[in-house]
């Protein structure tokens, strides 16, 4: 159905907007093949007003009647703005600017199905969201999509998802306090090719209140430049943050410049590491850790961090992974660390095979098999080392597992290409790589040092 000029005025004058500013009636359009022009109901470009009031109005009979809300070019101010199932709102190819008001929240929906946001620049101007989390806030909704947006300048998050379902895609996110993309409860969410920089704890999240099965697939996102501006110990300052969240693919992605890691599984069953490149980390670039079962990490590429890729944690649980054919170089120590400095290439605990790795220039160590006591069932084969400290470090605690070593090639190792390792991570005893260790947990063989 239509609306007609009384609506409109009415509205305007309850915003307090100027009956001037105020246009002729939204032309009746044909139902389902066009959209509502927002510009013929009186948005004024520039104007200090909140004509969120105004926008809700016209969004809302567009929504009752089908189609789409098209918002022309311009920069305007609104308050809060709620979305209810079925609404699309289309700006003018990233010329339509929505500008955070500072009353409330900005855009906002609950229990709500199909809604669409495309085209539009949202810039939150850093104005508080009441108890919003981002600036686009979605709780219990199925099949959102959020395309082609550009968001900016978030006091929070800067789209923060609830329980929700369906995809984020081809947005450029920068400037959010929090994190760009933050997912809760995930019932089938996709977030595909977004462009997302300066975020001050994380780039994008899929957490879980409660471990359980997610299935996100986060793909093609370019992440640079995250902060860790909330401290921890990992929490923060990671290009892409799994918690809890099972079944999660993280592929094809381009990371770079984070404080902590590129990609980082905090009990996160079931995750799958494909393909990504990654540079520039302060931390473990690719980590699976604690209460996990399961991480099938290959084909990923790592130049420069402090490690390249953790799988750990067997003492809380953490276990089951293949580590297969990626590159890592480039590593470092950090000095100004007291204990945990690093410089590792590969390091694995419990129930994994690493298996066609190339390694080169790891300032403490290639590979390292356990810690302490926590080691049990390692396969270690066809790996390159090269220019490491050493080679390949493995736990020589009495009450650790087995490992198997074989076919690898380590060349350039200073301090030996295969080396027993006491519970501080320091090299002990004589080089393995051609003799026998004695320990009948320990198989070495077929191993080349050069």
């Amino acid at each position: 159905m239509g609306y007609d000029r009384r609506d409109i005025l009415s509205a305007g004058l309850a915003a307090g907007v100027a009956a001037g500013a105020v246009g002729a009636g939204v032309r009746e359009a044909s139902a389902r093949s066009r959209g509502a022009d927002a510009g013929d109901i009186g948005l004024v470009s520039g104007s200090a007003i909140d004509q969120a009031p105004v926008l809700q109005v016209a969004l809302d009979a567009a929504t009752a009647r089908g189609a789409p809300l098209e918002l022309p070019a311009g920069h305007f101010r609104i308050g809060a703005l709620k979305l209810r199932s079925g609404a699309r709102l289309v700006g003018a190819a990233g010329a339509t600017v929505l500008e955070h008001a500072g009353t409330g929240s900005f855009i906002t929906a609950e229990d709500a199905s199909d809604i669409t946001i495309e085209g539009v620049s949202l810039d939150g101007a850093y104005r508080a969201l009441a108890d919003a989390d981002g600036l686009v806030d979605l709780a219990r909704c199925t099949r959102v999509r959020l395309r082609h947006l550009r968001l900016t300048r978030s006091p929070a998050n800067s789209i923060a998802l609830n329980a929700s379902s369906g995809t984020i895609a081809d947005c450029v996110i920068d400037n959010a306090v929090q994190a760009a993309i933050r997912s809760l409860d995930a019932a089938g969410l996709e977030i595909l090719h977004n462009d997302i920089a300066d975020c001050g704890n994380n780039g994008i999240q899929v957490w879980r209140s409660e471990p359980g099965e997610d299935g996100s697939i986060v793909t093609g996102n370019r992440i640079v430049r995250i902060r860790a501006d909330g401290g921890g110990t990992g929490q923060n300052g990671n290009g892409i943050n799994v918690f809890r969240a099972a079944a999660v693919l993280v592929s094809g992605n381009r990371i770079t410049d984070c404080a902590f890691s590129a990609v980082r599984g905090n009990a996160a069953n079931d995750i799958q590491i494909l393909g990504n490149s990654c540079a520039r980390l302060g931390e473990v670039a690719l980590y699976a850790e604690f209460g996990f079962e399961g991480a099938l990490i290959a084909n990923n590429l790592v130049d420069t961090a402090a490690t390249g890729i953790t799988v750990t944690n067997f003492n809380e649980g953490g276990r089951l992974a293949v580590v297969q054919g990626n590159l890592v170089r480039n590593l470092f120590r950090r000095e100004h660390e007291p204990v945990d400095k690093r410089g590792h290439g590969i390091t694995v605990e419990a129930d994994s095979a690493v298996t066609g790795n190339v390694i080169e220039r790891a300032p403490t160590a290639g590979i390292v098999v356990g810690w302490g006591a926590f080691m049990r069932e390692i396969v270690a084969t066809s790996n390159l080392v090269r220019a490491s400290r050493v080679g390949i470090l493995v736990s020589n605690d009495g009450s650790a597992g087995a490992c198997l070593l074989a076919n690898n090639m380590i060349s350039g190792a200073e301090l030996g290409a295969i080396r027993a390792m006491d519970g501080n991570g320091n090299p002990v005893g004589a080089d393995l790589a051609y003799g026998d260790s004695g320990d009948k947990r320990l198989a070495i063989n077929g191993n080349m040092s050069v």
